[in-house]
């Protein structure tokens, strides 16, 4: 019998987001629970850290959203064909976690001054952030090996407010170009991105 999943984030994509492709690629079912802040402060002295998002499966709880990540692309044999694609996978996908936090100290700044200051600090970032990408990156439209990892869809997660606001923001990287098609391509996160909610990250 399949397990019963079930993923608790706010209506956002931020942390929520790579898992939720993860399933969607895979055409694996489960509960997409989208809570808000009241009930989130309800929540949060229940749950295993005091954070979200949380991953049930059968009625087991964790969270920390990389180690869901993860165990969901175990599960659903997106985490890599050997050992060492699995490390690989993970090394792309911890990138794409930088790069994320790096979007959210700006996006999140406590004031105009420091948003700004590091609004500024962003191009130069994701510039070096593309060209090791592009350069590590395998040359058919996947980050490792010959098929779709949860490296790809980490980093289309990662690139898609870049993409939104520069829409030829890839145009120098072909190879990282490529990738993003591939998931574009995957009809489960095609269905998924044609019906989740518009959120602001």
């Amino acid at each position: 019998m399949a397990p019963k999943y079930k993923l608790t984030y706010f209506d956002l994509r931020a942390r929520g987001e790579l898992t939720r492709l993860i399933f969607a690629a895979a055409g694996v079912q489960y509960e997409d629970y989208r809570i808000d802040r009241p009930s989130w402060a309800k929540l949060k002295e229940k749950t295993p850290m005091g954070q979200m998002p949380l991953l049930e499966v059968d009625g087991k709880v964790m969270c920390q959203s990389g180690a869901i990540a993860r165990y969901i692309a175990r599960e659903t044999g997106l985490g890599g064909k050997s050992s060492w694609e699995e490390a690989q996978v993970d090394m792309f996908v911890c990138g794409v976690d930088d790069l994320i936090t790096v979007f959210c100290d700006a996006f999140f700044a406590p004031d105009q001054a420091t948003k700004e200051e590091r609004t500024k600090a962003l191009g130069p970032y994701v510039s070096k952030f593309l060209g090791n990408y592009e350069k590590l990156s395998g040359p058919d439209g996947h980050l490792v090996g010959a098929s779709l990892t949860y490296a790809d869809l980490a980093f289309f997660v990662g690139m898609h407010d870049v993409l939104k606001h520069r829409a030829d923001a890839l145009e120098k990287y072909p190879k990282l170009a490529k990738v993003v098609e591939r998931v574009r391509e995957n009809k489960g996160v095609a269905a998924y991105i044609a019906e989740r909610p518009e959120s602001d990250i």
